[in-house]
Protein backbone atom coordinates (compact mmCIF):
# COMPACT_ATOMS: atom_id res chain seq x y z
CA UNK A 1 0.00 0.00 0.00
CA UNK A 2 2.73 2.25 1.00
CA UNK A 3 4.48 1.73 -2.28
CA UNK A 4 1.80 1.96 -4.46
CA UNK A 5 0.70 5.40 -2.90
CA UNK A 6 4.27 6.76 -2.98
CA UNK A 7 5.58 5.01 -6.15
CA UNK A 8 2.67 5.43 -8.54
CA UNK A 9 3.86 9.45 -8.91
CA UNK A 10 7.70 8.39 -9.00
CA UNK A 11 6.81 5.67 -11.59
CA UNK A 12 4.74 8.13 -13.77
CA UNK A 13 5.92 8.73 -17.26
CA UNK A 14 7.67 12.01 -17.92
CA UNK A 15 6.82 13.86 -20.88
CA UNK A 16 10.05 15.04 -22.60
CA UNK A 17 8.85 17.21 -25.43
CA UNK A 18 5.72 17.77 -27.20
CA UNK A 19 7.25 17.80 -30.65
CA UNK A 20 5.53 20.92 -31.53
CA UNK A 21 7.92 23.99 -32.05
CA UNK A 22 7.16 26.06 -29.64
CA UNK A 23 4.98 24.52 -27.69
CA UNK A 24 7.02 23.58 -23.91
CA UNK A 25 5.58 20.65 -21.85
CA UNK A 26 3.40 21.34 -18.85
CA UNK A 27 4.88 18.91 -16.12
CA UNK A 28 1.32 19.46 -14.33
CA UNK A 29 -1.05 19.62 -17.42
CA UNK A 30 -3.81 17.64 -15.94
CA UNK A 31 -3.94 20.36 -12.94
CA UNK A 32 -4.18 22.87 -15.53
CA UNK A 33 -6.60 21.68 -17.53
CA UNK A 34 -8.70 21.03 -14.67
CA UNK A 35 -8.42 24.61 -13.58
CA UNK A 36 -9.03 25.88 -17.12
CA UNK A 37 -11.99 24.20 -17.56
CA UNK A 38 -13.38 25.12 -14.46
CA UNK A 39 -13.41 28.09 -15.21
CA UNK A 40 -15.25 28.01 -18.44
CA UNK A 41 -17.67 26.24 -17.16
CA UNK A 42 -18.41 29.22 -14.52
CA UNK A 43 -18.62 31.24 -17.52
CA UNK A 44 -20.68 29.29 -19.98
CA UNK A 45 -22.45 25.58 -20.03
CA UNK A 46 -20.51 23.94 -22.78
CA UNK A 47 -21.02 20.02 -22.94
CA UNK A 48 -17.57 19.50 -25.03
CA UNK A 49 -15.52 21.66 -21.69
CA UNK A 50 -17.72 19.77 -19.00
CA UNK A 51 -16.78 16.29 -21.09
CA UNK A 52 -12.85 17.52 -21.28
CA UNK A 53 -13.49 18.52 -17.36
CA UNK A 54 -14.34 14.77 -16.88
CA UNK A 55 -11.86 13.16 -18.33
CA UNK A 56 -9.31 14.92 -16.84
CA UNK A 57 -10.88 14.43 -13.33
CA UNK A 58 -10.99 11.15 -14.21
CA UNK A 59 -7.86 10.22 -15.27
CA UNK A 60 -4.04 10.70 -13.26
CA UNK A 61 -1.72 9.63 -16.86
CA UNK A 62 -1.71 12.80 -19.04
CA UNK A 63 -1.48 9.79 -22.37
CA UNK A 64 -5.08 8.22 -21.13
CA UNK A 65 -6.38 11.71 -21.20
CA UNK A 66 -5.06 12.39 -24.83
CA UNK A 67 -6.04 9.21 -25.62
CA UNK A 68 -9.39 9.67 -24.14
CA UNK A 69 -10.01 12.76 -25.39
CA UNK A 70 -8.81 12.56 -29.19
CA UNK A 71 -8.15 16.28 -29.30
CA UNK A 72 -4.29 16.45 -29.33
CA UNK A 73 -1.82 16.68 -26.76
CA UNK A 74 -2.73 18.03 -23.31
CA UNK A 75 -0.14 20.81 -24.03
CA UNK A 76 -2.22 22.02 -27.17
CA UNK A 77 -5.88 21.74 -25.29
CA UNK A 78 -4.34 23.89 -22.42
CA UNK A 79 -3.66 26.82 -25.19
CA UNK A 80 -6.73 25.97 -26.66
CA UNK A 81 -8.84 26.45 -23.09
CA UNK A 82 -6.85 29.56 -22.27
CA UNK A 83 -7.85 31.19 -25.83
CA UNK A 84 -11.48 29.77 -24.93
CA UNK A 85 -11.18 31.66 -22.01
CA UNK A 86 -10.07 34.69 -23.50
CA UNK A 87 -12.67 34.63 -26.48
CA UNK A 88 -15.31 34.69 -23.56
CA UNK A 89 -14.79 37.90 -22.39
CA UNK A 90 -14.04 39.08 -25.73
CA UNK A 91 -17.85 37.79 -27.02
CA UNK A 92 -19.42 39.55 -24.07
CA UNK A 93 -17.68 42.94 -24.74
CA UNK A 94 -18.18 43.00 -28.16
CA UNK A 95 -21.90 41.18 -27.83
CA UNK A 96 -21.85 40.48 -31.71
CA UNK A 97 -26.00 38.79 -31.15
CA UNK A 98 -27.06 41.94 -29.88
CA UNK A 99 -29.11 43.86 -32.22
CA UNK A 100 -30.27 47.56 -31.15
CA UNK A 101 -33.89 47.74 -30.57
CA UNK A 102 -34.07 50.80 -33.14
CA UNK A 103 -31.98 49.01 -35.75
CA UNK A 104 -33.14 48.83 -39.16
CA UNK A 105 -31.93 46.49 -41.89
CA UNK A 106 -31.61 47.83 -45.60
CA UNK A 107 -32.84 45.22 -48.14
CA UNK A 108 -31.02 45.25 -51.55
CA UNK A 109 -33.09 43.45 -54.58
CA UNK A 110 -30.63 42.62 -56.83
CA UNK A 111 -32.11 41.38 -60.38
CA UNK A 112 -28.21 40.24 -61.06
CA UNK A 113 -28.37 36.59 -62.17
CA UNK A 114 -27.26 34.11 -59.66
CA UNK A 115 -23.97 31.79 -60.58
CA UNK A 116 -24.61 28.31 -61.00
CA UNK A 117 -22.10 27.23 -58.61
CA UNK A 118 -24.20 29.06 -55.51
CA UNK A 119 -26.82 27.02 -54.17
CA UNK A 120 -30.42 28.30 -54.27
CA UNK A 121 -33.07 28.02 -51.04
CA UNK A 122 -36.87 27.41 -52.29
CA UNK A 123 -38.78 26.84 -50.34
CA UNK A 124 -41.99 25.29 -51.63
CA UNK A 125 -45.85 26.49 -50.62
CA UNK A 126 -47.23 26.87 -47.15
CA UNK A 127 -50.38 24.50 -46.31
CA UNK A 128 -53.42 25.56 -46.91
CA UNK A 129 -54.18 25.30 -43.16
CA UNK A 130 -51.32 27.82 -42.89
CA UNK A 131 -53.17 30.70 -44.54
CA UNK A 132 -56.48 29.41 -42.59
CA UNK A 133 -54.75 29.73 -39.16
CA UNK A 134 -53.19 33.41 -40.22
CA UNK A 135 -56.67 34.10 -41.37
CA UNK A 136 -58.25 33.12 -38.29
CA UNK A 137 -55.78 35.06 -36.05
CA UNK A 138 -56.40 38.26 -38.09
CA UNK A 139 -60.40 38.15 -37.18
CA UNK A 140 -59.23 37.84 -33.82
CA UNK A 141 -60.85 34.56 -33.75
CA UNK A 142 -58.62 31.20 -32.40
CA UNK A 143 -58.76 28.16 -34.01
CA UNK A 144 -59.44 24.90 -31.20
CA UNK A 145 -57.63 22.44 -33.70
CA UNK A 146 -56.14 22.43 -36.62
CA UNK A 147 -57.47 20.37 -39.46
CA UNK A 148 -54.75 17.83 -41.05
CA UNK A 149 -53.91 17.66 -44.42
CA UNK A 150 -52.79 14.84 -46.83
CA UNK A 151 -49.18 14.91 -45.71
CA UNK A 152 -50.01 14.57 -42.40
CA UNK A 153 -51.57 11.41 -40.01
CA UNK A 154 -53.93 12.02 -37.26
CA UNK A 155 -53.05 10.36 -33.93
CA UNK A 156 -56.59 8.67 -32.48
CA UNK A 157 -56.37 8.40 -28.67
Amino acid sequence: MFLRAIGRPLMAKVKQTTGIVGLDVVPNAREVLIELYGKTLKDIQASFTRHRLKVCQEEEDWETIEKRLGCGQVEELIEEARDELTLISKMIEWDPWGVPDDYECEVIENDAPIPKHVPQHRPGPLPEEFYKTLEAISIGQKESKPEVTSGESQLKA
